[in-house]
Order: structure tokens, then sequence, then C-alpha cells
């Protein structure tokens, strides 16, 4: 018997799904399982990041996205238009992707987002081909629907009294909502789904079961069986706890009294049970019939395998009078070469050591296509000088290259300063199949940068050209300080443990070496290993690897957690500028603070599908600068 598991939560459902994308691939590898479905809530982020690891353990990924529903138009932002149920929708190829693009888009947008991403059944039209859909787990309007109070159902323990609170014609209302699915999916993309993993904690999850068993049996929709899995194994249940209290703003000790006194509140299912890691064949198959196994079988064969892979896609740059890029960029060159080198004298070893690098530069970039990312780039830093903006004399490795010396992005000479070129661009990490690209930081007043991307917007097209979402990461002292508030300590308890473990840049270089060695890396682990006297009054680590001291199961638990997403917002300086409008290949989502749509993939992820990523920072004090110098030419309120 085989069985493919398709409602899924990773942690791009923020603070509520604790699992890692590897580690759910991996954990799908170790039990036999030869595709997974990834469904976090209200969003379509996780897809890339889920997609390349189920690829690297030999899964076959399957996208989709747990929506939130409103009874009403998405439009209506009103307490009566707030109450929520969800609906699992999976893609079954690369257009079905792209619809779950468009409804994600859709839901965060700035007229649809009220408290989260939703969309009201009818949003689905037009934009359901290639898709599938399943509902009928709790919270779900399929469940809802069965009874007058299901929110009193959830908390009753009784299976005769759940019994007796259905409605007297839960048949005809369950009919009547499957066959609003129908109408807008077909009826060979709609399935009812059944999870029963819980039900021994969740006993209306059995009432659920027989009465959608019985629908199924009159109309003959087909069924499935799916667990709700938010962590990869069952010992993963209280370290998932504590993201839900971080998300709750509230510690375990709350939450337990809250239990222990009979109080229901929203997601107290997770700390009654540790039923929502990923089952064995074993385990699911014994809560459920053969045909709702067989059937996840029948949906995982409708859908394709597609990759979302590609090669970056350069902007395509105009350059005058019908010059390729890379001539346009060699008379560029020229022309700088002109401009900071006319007084090396041809046919000396200075000039030999120049020319030689300027060509081998040359050559690297036009080798691997990267003459259109170069023009970009000076492009607009010539602009913003040419405003008389100051811009940055150039940051990182960047400094390292020649060409952007020749160009004007850079103000430094990497030959007088002894600066790499391959320290910037190595061109011995491209593949056959796979060309890295460079990463120029550009720096800009604070207050000139927006005008610097408006610029941008206007040349490339306003759809081609946006800013990107990020991730914050429960990481080393704000792992712990988590952790630690979770768990009842103060504010100053918390401060006095977690004043010693070092920020992640300050030991980035050792905790690559730390990955490199390990296959993983860890801010507090570092701490424990290389300043142990200064924390061993909390924790430290023992021979044999294991944790001990009167904050040991703090500290691992805070150290099993790093890496893990815990909010999302807008990146501080990237930009993507494409050919092709960015919500035909990425989904975009609504940042609260700027009031702007930007791409709802972070940035690796947005290189992954072939984008391309410039960054564009705002540094104030280049604004300070600026000011003084107006100052001095007797024009201060420039």
């Amino acid at each position: 018997m085989n069985w493919i598991p398709l409602h899924c939560h990773t942690h791009y459902s923020l603070l509520d799904g604790l699992s890692k994308p590897d580690l759910l691939a991996k954990r799908c590898k170790d039990l036999g399982y030869t595709s997974c479905a990834i469904t976090d809530h209200g969003t379509i982020s996780g897809a890339i990041s889920f997609s390349k690891a189920c690829i690297s353990h030999g899964i076959k990924p399957i996208i989709g996205c747990e929506f939130y529903i409103c009874s009403g138009p998405a439009t209506e932002h009103n307490k009566e238009n707030s109450s929520l149920t969800h609906l699992c929708v999976i893609a079954k190829n690369l257009n079905g992707w792209k619809n779950l693009i468009n409804l994600s888009s859709l839901a965060n947008s700035l007229d649809y987002f009220y408290y989260k991403p939703r969309l009201n059944l009818n949003d689905f039209k037009g934009l359901c081909s290639d898709l599938i859909a399943f509902c009928g787990h709790p919270g779900t309007d399929l469940a809802n629907c069965l009874f007058d109070d299901h929110k009193e159902v959830y908390k009753r323990t009784d299976y005769d009294e759940i019994k007796e609170m259905l409605k007297p014609n839960w048949l005809n209302e369950a009919a009547n909502i499957c066959a609003k699915y129908i109408e807008i999916f077909g009826k060979d993309n709609f399935f009812v789904e059944i999870q029963l993993f819980d039900s021994s904690n969740l006993v209306a999850s059995k009432v659920i079961a027989e009465c959608l068993r019985e629908l199924c049996a009159k109309t003959g929709i087909k069924k499935i069986a799916t667990p709700d899995v938010h962590y990869v194994m069952p010992e993963d249940a209280p370290d998932q706890r504590v993201l839900l209290c971080s998300a709750m703003e509230t510690t375990l000790k709350n939450v337990n009294s809250k239990l222990e006194n009979n109080e229901e509140f929203g997601l107290s299912v997770f700390f009654k049970s540790n039923k929502y890691y990923l089952p064995t064949i074993e385990e699911i198959s014994s809560y459920h019939e053969e045909d709702e196994i067989n059937n996840c079988c029948l949906i995982d064969n409708l859908c394709e395998s597609y990759s979302l892979i590609k090669q970056p896609a350069i902007p395509n740059f105009d350059c005058p009078d019908g010059l390729s890029q890379i001539l346009y960029l060699r008379k560029l060159c020229r022309d700088g070469w002109n401009k900071r080198f006319s007084s090396i004298k041809p046919k000396t070893e200075e000039y030999k050591i120049y020319t030689d690098r300027i060509k081998h530069e040359l050559e690297v970039i036009d080798t691997s296509g990267l003459a259109g990312y170069f023009l970009i780039v000076q492009d607009y830093c010539n602009w913003a000088k040419s405003k008389g903006w100051i811009i940055g004399r150039g940051r990182g490795s960047g400094a390292g290259c020649m060409i952007s010396y020749l160009l004007g992005i850079t103000e430094v000479d990497p030959i007088k300063h002894s600066l790499i070129f391959e320290r910037f661009y190595n061109a011995g990490r491209n593949s056959a199949d796979r060309i890295s690209l460079p990463d120029i930081d550009c720096d800009f007043p604070i207050t000139k940068r927006d005008k610097v991307i408006e610029y941008i917007k206007q040349k490339y097209g306003s759809s081609n050209v946006c800013q990107m979402i990020t991730f914050s990461r429960m990481q080393g002292r704000g792992s712990l300080k988590d952790v630690l508030r979770v768990h009842g300590f103060s504010f100053e308890e918390s401060n006095n443990v977690t004043k010693y473990i070092p920020d992640e840049s300050e030991i980035s270089e050792q905790l690559q070496d730390m990955k490199d060695e390990d296959g993983d890396s860890s801010i507090i682990r570092w701490a424990l290993e290389n300043i142990p006297d200064r924390l061993s009054e909390y924790c430290k680590i023992e021979k044999d690897g294991t944790y001990s001291g009167r904050l040991a199961k703090e500290f691992a638990q805070a150290i099993r957690l790093e890496g893990t997403k815990r909010s999302q917002g807008k990146h501080a300086a990237g930009i993507v500028i494409s050919n092709i409008p960015l919500s035909e290949v990425c989904p975009m989502t609504f940042d609260k603070k700027t009031k702007q749509m930007i791409a709802g993939l972070e940035m690796s992820d947005l290189e992954s599908i072939g984008m391309v990523k410039f960054d564009i920072l705002g540094v104030a004090v280049l604004d300070k600068i600026m000011g003084c110098i107006n100052i001095l030419k007797g024009k201060p309120n420039e």
C-alpha cells in the first residue's frame, strides 16, 4: 500500500508550522514516500525552497496552499466578514502553479488582505484550471456546516454529545457546499478531506469523518486521508508550542493554566496532542479506509513533475548605436580608462598589470554572459551621480572588480589596494546548467534611494521591478530569548543569560566552517563550544554531545529552533528587475509598513527561478555628508 502526504505546513506558516523543508523532504524519503505536498497557511512563499529540498532527496514536490476563505466579498473589510474557513488547493502542473501565483497575489493584495490574506470562493472562478481542491478537516466550511455551533463542538470530548449536536439537515448542507466546489473545480478535481490522526484528542473529527463518508457514499465524491502536519517528528511538538506561545504572546504556564481549567482557545489542540507530525503509512492507514489512502496516490498521479528552477535571465539593457552589450561594455571601459588611467604609459610594467587585469575580467564577464548586469548597475549609479548625489565608494567584495571601477560603480582602484577579482566573482562556481550572479551592493543617500528605484521602474517598467520579501529567523540570542520568555523567565533574567551570545555577523566565517564540517550551524552551540566559561553557569556541552546545567533544556530547545522563520518584512536593499511582469512568475505580497506590493519569494528563491536581484542600499551617513557639502556651498536647504 502506498500513500502520499497532501496536507503539510512548513515554517513559512509563520509561528505555526515548524517543519523546515529539507527535514520534511528527508523524512518523506526515510518513510518511503515518493511525493509530498506543501500547503502553508495563506502563502506560497515556501514553494521554491520546498521544491529544491524535495528534488535533492528524490521526492516529487506538489505545490499548494491552504487558503483562508471568507463568506462575503474579500474586499469587504468588516467584523461580519472577518470569520475565515480553510480550503487546500494544489497545482497539477505549471499552469496550475501560475494560477496559484495569481490567487496568492490576489489574497495578499491591499483590497483583499484583512488581518490575513483571504479570498472568497468566487475568486477561484477563472483561476481554477489545473488545480485540485480538497476540504473537510476541522475548520473548513464542509466540517463546520454539520453543526449549529461548530466552535462548541470542537471543545466537546464526548462522542455521543457531539453526535446529538449535528444539524438535522447536515447532509443536504454538506452536499450543497460540495456542489459549489465541484462547479468551480470540476468533480474530478475536488476531494473530500478526512482527518482522523488526532481523533483520540479531537473527538469531533470522528463524527465529522462519519458524516463525510456518508456524504461521499451518496454523492460519489472521492475522499482522501490527510494528517495536519505542522512538524516532522512527534518529539518536535514542544518546540512548536514555543512558536505558538510567541504568536499568542503568552507563556506555557498561562497556557497550561487554561488547559487545567478546561478553557478553550485558538490553537489549543496543539497543546493537548503531539499528533501533528508526519505519520508513517502504518500509522495513517490504521485510521482510514483503503480508498482514502489510495485516492491520495490518485491525486499524486494527477500532478505532473515540473521544474520551477531556471537560469538567471538578466534584464535587457538597450545599448546605443546598435552595439551589443559586450561591445558597449568595452566602450564604457575604454572611456573609464581614459578618465582614470590616461597617465599610465604603454609598454610599461604598470600598463601590463592593469590591462591584463581588465582583459581577464572582461573575458570572465563575457563568457558568463554578465555584460548586461554591469551595464544596468552602472546606469543607475551614474544617473544618481548626474543628479549631484553622493554614492558609496565601494562595499564589500564588489570593490575588487576593476570593471566596476572603470564604469564608475565604485571609486576604489582594486590593483592599488591589492583587491582580488575572484573574491568578488569566481567563474569556477559556474556549472553547465547554472551561472552564478555577481553581487554588487551600491550605497545611496537614504533620502534618494526611493528616487533611484523609481528611475529603475520608469526605465524597465513598473510591473517588471519591485522590492522583495525577507524573513527574520529565530537565531542565536533571539532564539534563546524567545524560549526563555515562553518558559516564564523575566526580561532581566533573559538578558543576563543571553548577553554572551554573539551576533551572527561577528562569527559568520566560523559558522560557515561549522556548517561545512557538520552540515549545520548554530550560534548558540558555537558559543557553548568556544566561550564555555561564560555560559557554564547555565549550560555546557558534555563530551558525548549532550547538554547539562540548570538551563540545559532551554538551551537545547533554542538550538533546535535556530533557523526557524519568525516574521516577514521588506528586504532592506534588494530589488528585482525582470524582462516580464513579476506577477507572472512570482507571488506578490502586501507590505503593511510601506503599503506596497513586493515579491513574495525571498532573495535566494527568486534567483532560483531566474530572477536577478540588485542591491540598492540607503545609507544615512551619505545624507549627512551631502548636507555638510551643501552647507559649505551655501545651499543648506538642498
